[in-house]
Order: C-alpha cells, then structure tokens, then sequence
C-alpha cells in the first residue's frame, strides 16, 4: 500500500495552525506527524484537523512545552507514549496503521547552548536520552516489521547536514559525542536514513533555518534536525522525500520545514 507521510517540528500547532492547514491542503499527506506542539491534549485543535479531512488523531501533550502528534486521513491505533529518562515529558508516539505499518513520532531534547554535561543539564538529559534510544533499539523489536521513525531529532549527524562542519563543532546539535550517540542509535536499529538516499552525503541538506538570521535564505545557515528512517522492510519502497523549504518563508513560520516521505 502507498503511503504518503510527512514530519513537521510546527513550534506551537495552535499559533500555526493556518499554516498547518495549507500544507494539508496543499499536499494531502496521508499521515502527518507535528512536533513541538506545545498543547495540552485537552487544548489541542482536534475540529481543525477534523475539517481538514484528518479524522484519526493521537496526541501526547503538555502545557507549553513539547508535544507530539499524529494525524491521519486513515485509521490508526495509538500503542505507546515512551517516557524516555523518566521526566514526563511529551517527546514519543507510537502509532500503528490498518495495515500494521508502525510509526514513531519523536522529539528529542535540543540539549541547551553549552555542549557540556558538568554545566549544563539540558546537554547531560539529551545524551542520557539518546542512550536510552539506543538500548531500546537494540532489543530487535522496534524495526522487527515495518516501522518508520520520524521527527525533530535535534542532530544534525552529516559534515553537509550542516552549513559549516568546522564552526558547528562545538555547537550543540554538532558536536562529535552528539554525531557519535546518534550513529550508534541508528546503527542499533539498522534504520534507512531515507533522505540520504535520493540526497548525496556530500551535498547539503537542512530542515531548520534560525530565527536569529536577518535574511535565512541569503546567509542559507541551515542543519538537518529533522529526520525521517526506515526499518530494513521498509526501505526498498521509498518512492520520493521533499524538503519543503518553501515553508520557512511563510508568514509567522515555524523554523523547521516539513519533510514528505512516499513509500509505494
């Protein structure tokens, strides 16, 4: 069966909702997967997506912070919110489609500025995270069937998923112990990295844009956050990934674009 499925780190589903519904419009995705929703799951915009066409709805939200998000036009089962390093947060969904296809929607912690676990506990949660990741990963059971892993993964692991591999390296998102857990997280589950194979690693490739750049599109200083993998089944079908760039662009946007998988 097609599939047509698209990630989206939207930084608040309520304030870009327009947004939101013009992308669906636009491209009628099958399933769509929002990160950073930053809602309540009593507070999250059900009718909206309702109307839009999107019937099937799982969430797992909190009050201004975090938050994932799974709609679809066809049915899904809600299976898991995974509380990763036991804090309660709202960063995993599973989901699974009619025709057993398993989704993970993730959003991992961005791990502050300093790139430091003495200092900073924010970069100390991350890494603890990625590690938790990983053992999961290894158990076999995540990519055992068909499985497709999404979302704001805040690393951007390539030398080009970056605008400068050199003045990154001490940046947290880039930095080598980051590139390293993230590889070995990959490596855990023997996920396809689907836009790396129709994008070469030594072309660039990014999906979040800063708020701070005066001009983002000029100055181009983008990273690949977002990710889409496949499990070994999974990855002879991947038809096409596109990087919505365009959506950076739109008014009052996230700084993230979506990204579209098409498995045929």
């Amino acid at each position: 069966m097609s599939l047509r499925l698209a990630t989206w780190n939207i930084n608040s589903v309520r304030l870009r909702m327009p947004l939101v519904t013009h992308f669906l419009q636009t491209h009628q995705p099958d399933v769509l997967c929002l990160q950073e929703t930053k809602v309540r799951d009593s507070e999250f915009p059900h009718s909206d997506f309702k109307k839009a066409g999107y019937e099937h709805i799982v969430i797992n939200g909190q009050k201004g912070y975090h938050g994932v998000a799974i709609v679809s036009k066809q049915p899904l089962k809600l299976i898991d919110k995974r509380d990763f390093c036991a804090k309660g947060d709202a960063r995993h969904l599973h989901a699974r489609l009619m025709d057993g296809t398993d989704i993970h929607n993730f959003y991992i912690p961005a791990g502050g500025d300093e790139p430091d676990v003495t200092i900073n506990q924010k970069f100390a949660h991350k890494l603890q995270f990625l590690d938790e990741m990983t053992e999961w990963f290894k158990k076999g059971e995540v990519t055992s069937g068909k499985a497709i892993l999404v979302g704001d993964l805040n690393i951007a692991p390539l030398e080009h998923d970056v605008w400068s591999h050199k003045a990154l390296l001490k940046v947290v998102s880039h930095t080598p112990i980051e590139v390293d857990k993230f590889q070995q997280m990959q490596a855990a589950g023997e996920w396809f990295d689907a836009m790396r194979h129709f994008t070469p690693h030594h072309e660039k490739l990014y999906t979040w844009w800063s708020y701070r750049s005066s001009d983002w599109n000029m100055a181009d200083k983008g990273r690949r956050l977002d990710h889409v993998w496949l499990s070994p089944t999974l990855a002879p079908r991947v038809q096409s990934i596109k990087v919505h760039r365009d959506a950076r662009g739109w008014e009052r946007p996230s700084d993230h674009v979506p990204v579209m998988l098409e498995l045929g």
